[in-house]
This record gives structure tokens, sequence and C-alpha cells, in this order.
């Protein structure tokens, strides 16, 4: 069976995504139908692209351009070398590049788990003396070694079983958190709790027994802070480190860095990890004891009660970057994250609730831990189908 190297303009067609409009972040461009994908949800993503947070309106379309779903994205700044397919017709800006498959020629999942494989070596060579950067030009003159295209759906299709998957397994996390999450704001937002029919409530419009709390009450925070850049590694000494968002998972960080360095900020299993700087407010839970960086700051409440806290935070940090501030890139304070406001009902009350909520959150580790284990499966399969050492 002969492999052949072709060039991305051999197998397909090559176009860098379009955000003409300056300054990018003008808001008479959003908020209408046009889903408008960007660098992170490529990373973020799995296999297909098929979630967003931001939209197009027509002016917003008019600067860009809708692809068709089967594009492979290609990140070319930030997160050089990312890729996901998108499972839907969306827009994308100049700092991802999208690449149609020619379906004679290859398969564009095939094409995908090239960039998976060989990411690395891309990253080297886009390396520059002010920023990283994967031009068009840089990506045309790598090769793709093809299989014929019979071979390339094989190896397509075995992979791709992983990655369904993992993305059936994925939704049903999201199905479970939203489960919690729905029944937070009906106790806690509505105030549709146990026996609200005959709950008294006081002036200030709170349950009896409700309070309204700052964060420093009710939480122990601890603040990160990177340690020198000598100490980081990766091949497993010391503790795993987290640096901000870029390890995030949907709900657990995932690690890949390590820090040897003993004189530095820890958080332990189960703490909630919070972002503090671009952007501000996004959640995640550490099932590992870790070290965490100066984007972060660990939470852990002070009477355990940390699946109520987690969904408390969750409703209040409604979007990204609602507090802090900055020059260049939002960012908060110890103090002005413990300073927050939440309203904070009884601890019976809260006690009822996290015995529902930790039998969704027990739920949810098993699925994590099911995804974790088909990624690893799949990345053992990976270079060897990819590199041809496994026939198929």
């Amino acid at each position: 069976m002969k492999w052949e190297e072709r060039n991305f303009d051999e197998i397909g067609t090559l176009e860098r995504g379009r955000s003409r409009h300056r300054p990018r972040n003008f808001e008479g461009l959003y908020g209408g139908k046009y889903p408008f994908i960007q660098t992170g949800e490529v990373k973020a993503a799995n296999l297909y692209i098929t979630e967003y947070t931001q939209t197009y309106n027509e002016r917003g379309l008019e600067q860009s351009r809708l692809w068709e779903p089967g594009t492979l994205c290609i990140t070319i700044a930030a997160n050089i070398a990312d890729t996901a397919i998108l499972g839907i017709e969306a827009c994308f800006p100049d700092s991802i590049i999208g690449f149609k498959a020619d379906e004679t020629k290859c398969d564009v999942r095939f094409v995908k788990y090239f960039f998976d494989v060989w990411q690395k070596k891309i990253q080297q060579v886009s390396q520059g003396a002010t920023q990283d950067n994967l031009s068009m030009e840089k990506l045309l003159k790598f090769k793709i070694p093809l299989p014929p295209l019979p071979t390339q759906q094989k190896i397509a299709a075995i992979l791709s079983a992983y990655d369904d998957l993992i993305e059936n397994n994925m939704r049903r996390i999201k199905l479970l958190e939203e489960a919690a999450q729905q029944m937070y704001r009906e106790w806690f937002v509505r105030y549709r709790f146990p026996g609200w029919e005959d709950a008294k409530f006081g002036e200030d419009g709170l349950p009896e027994g409700w309070e309204r709390r700052m964060l420093s009450e009710i939480c122990h925070l601890t603040m990160g802070q990177s340690p020198s850049s000598e100490y980081y590694n990766e091949n497993g000494a010391g503790l795993p480190f987290h640096q901000g968002v870029t390890n995030f998972g949907d709900r657990f960080v995932t690690h890949n860095i390590f820090c040897s360095n003993d004189a530095v900020r820890i958080a332990a299993p189960g703490d909630i990890l919070c972002s503090v700087r671009a952007p501000v407010g996004r959640l995640n839970i550490t099932l590992d004891k870790i070290v965490i960086g100066r984007g972060l700051s660990a939470i852990r409440n002070f009477d355990g009660y940390q699946s109520f806290q987690f969904y408390l935070l969750k409703n209040h940090f409604v979007q990204e970057d609602m507090i802090g501030g900055g020059t260049i890139f939002s960012s908060v304070t110890k103090k002005e994250l413990e300073n927050q406001v939440f309203i904070y009902p009884s601890g019976k009350l809260i006690e009822k609730f996290e015995s529902f909520s930790e039998k969704l959150d027990s739920q949810i580790r098993v699925i994590h831990n099911q995804i974790q284990y088909l990624k690893e499966a799949r990345d053992l399969l990976l270079p060897r189908l990819m590199n041809h050492q496994i026939e198929v």
C-alpha cells in the first residue's frame, strides 16, 4: 500500500478567515443568527465544532463569510495548529484558516488527525522573533503523507469512533450539569425551594434565615503565583501546573505541564478554580493537587459545600469579564473577588441541595474518567495509524 506526500492545495482549498472590520470587538457586528467561531472554540472542540459563544448579525456577516459544515478550522495565531471540523455553518476570523477537502482525494477527518500528530512540528516552524504565527505560505510548504482514499477512510473511522464516544460523553456531562444548574436557579433565584409556600420573607426581600454575604465570608481564596519558568517540565517532575484558562476543560482541568518548585501556591483536590485574568470568571474544578499560576484563584467553601459553591459561582458569573479592569486586558485582584456579594441561604437548605447535586456531580466524575480512558486509547492508536506502523 503506497503512501504519497501531497501539498494541501493538491487535495483541497485553503482560505484564510475574514474579519475585515476594525476594531474587531465593535458591538455593532454581533448579536445576530450567524455563529462566529474563535480560536478558543477550535481548541476546546474535540473533533467537531458545534458550540459557540458569539454570533454575527447581518452587518457582521457582510465583513466576513459563512463556511460550510465539513470545513477544517486551523488556528494560525495564539494556539498554533489547533484543529476541529465545522459541524455547523459558521463564520470565523482571519486568525483561522479554513481547509475544504476535495472528497475524491482525501478524508477531512484524516487531515485533522494529521495535524494532531504533527502539531508540535508545525508549531516549531511557526516560531517568530516577536510572535508565533502560522501563515498560509508556511502551511502550503508542508506535505501530508496520504494513503489511498479507502485507507484514509478506514483510519478516520477507527479514530473518529473514539471521538464520537467522547463527544457523546461530553454531552451527557453537559446535560447533568444543566440539570443541577436549573435546580439551583429554581431554589435560590426564583425562590421555589422546598416549603417556599410557607416561607416568610424579610424587608430585604430574602426568605428568613438567608443572608447577603461577601465571598470572603463564605470561602477561602488562594490567589495563584507563577514560579520561574526554569521549574516547568513535561516529564512529570513535581505537581501539575496550571497558569490560566488555557488548560481548562469543559468542567475539570487537564494538565501537561509540571512544576518542580516547592515554593508555590497550591490548589487542593476539589477546589474550584476561577480565572482572574483575561477572561475573568471562567470556572473549573481540579481533581488533583496542583500548582496554580497568577491567572487563577482556588476557592473552597468554609463549610465544605463545594457542589453548591460551584453552582453559586456559575450563576454569578453569567458572562466573562463582569468584574475587574485593566489597560490591556481584564484582570481582578483578590480584594475585588472577595468583595463579590452573594445571596446565601440557610445551611439546611444548602445540605438538601447538596444531597441532590452531589449525586449528579458523582456521575459527572465517572463520565469524565471514561472520557480520559477513551482519549488515552485513541492517542495510543493515533500516531501508529498515521505513521503507517499499523495496517488497517
